[in-house]
């Protein structure tokens, strides 16, 4: 322990969810994802009391610091306990899944070529190295604060639905990300407010974001995003910001 600092703390830009059986450490700064094993998740919590490093075994310590999940401090600094998680059953890789492509519904052409220039954005500022996420939850934020009134469902739903249709054409990847942080973008400038999710889910370990409206409905998506822990969310009251 002796080339390790004395003291160290959790980031307020990294979250830890604990699914019992795996903590999961997510690091909104990099983008990177650290998963540990009970006897390391053991150690983390009782490194969360007392911020001092003596409970983590110097490996695990030397690999969280380097990863930025931790960080040196001149004093103790305990952080708050992780979040807990629902924790799938384990279905050992058995749960079957639906798979397709299904054509999004038609929408009016001026919708599709805002919804167009807001996938662009949010295509270019997620592909912007390992600090997108960081760059994305920054978008994200200033969106919504300069947002009057809450988006009805309708006007959610006709969002994502524009966005979706869009990215149905657009030559890049389209996938939860962009689609959510597009569909915040297309109503921020209407000043409509709305609540993007991120979230993870096991079995296995998976992340998703979408969108909500501000009294917590979920917005065009399946009944299996209810399996989905939110982890950060940015909007209204709720939001928890990093």
């Amino acid at each position: 322990m002796d080339d390790l600092p004395v003291f160290a703390t959790c980031p307020r830009h990294v979250r830890a969810v604990d699914f019992g059986h795996a903590l999961v450490l997510i690091n909104y700064r990099t983008s990177r994802v650290q998963a540990l094993q009970p006897p390391a998740t053991s150690q983390w919590g009782a490194t969360s009391h007392t911020g001092v490093l003596d409970a983590i075994d110097p490996a695990l310590a030397r690999r969280l610091l380097a990863l930025g999940l931790l960080t040196p401090t001149r004093d103790p600094a305990p952080w708050p306990p992780a979040l807990r998680a629902r924790s799938a059953r384990a279905s050992w890789g058995s749960t079957e899944h639906p798979a397709g492509i299904n054509r999004p519904p038609r929408v009016a052409l001026t919708g599709t070529l805002s919804a167009a220039t807001a996938l662009t954005t949010a295509f270019a500022i997620t592909r912007r190295g390992h600090d997108s996420m960081w760059r994305t939850v920054a978008l994200l934020t200033t969106s919504v604060a300069r947002t009057v009134r809450p988006a009805t469902f309708e006007q959610a739903t006709g969002a994502v639905q524009a966005v979706r249709r869009a990215g149905w054409y657009f030559p890049g990847r389209t996938a939860c990300l962009e689609e959510s942080v597009a569909a915040v973008l297309l109503l921020g400038a209407r000043r409509l407010g709305v609540r993007w999710c991120h979230g993870i889910a096991s079995d296995p370990i998976r992340l998703h974001a979408w969108v909500q409206t501000e009294d917590g409905a979920d917005v065009a998506e399946p009944s299996s995003t209810c399996a989905y822990t939110p982890v950060l969310t940015i909007g209204d009251r709720h939001r928890q910001p990093l």
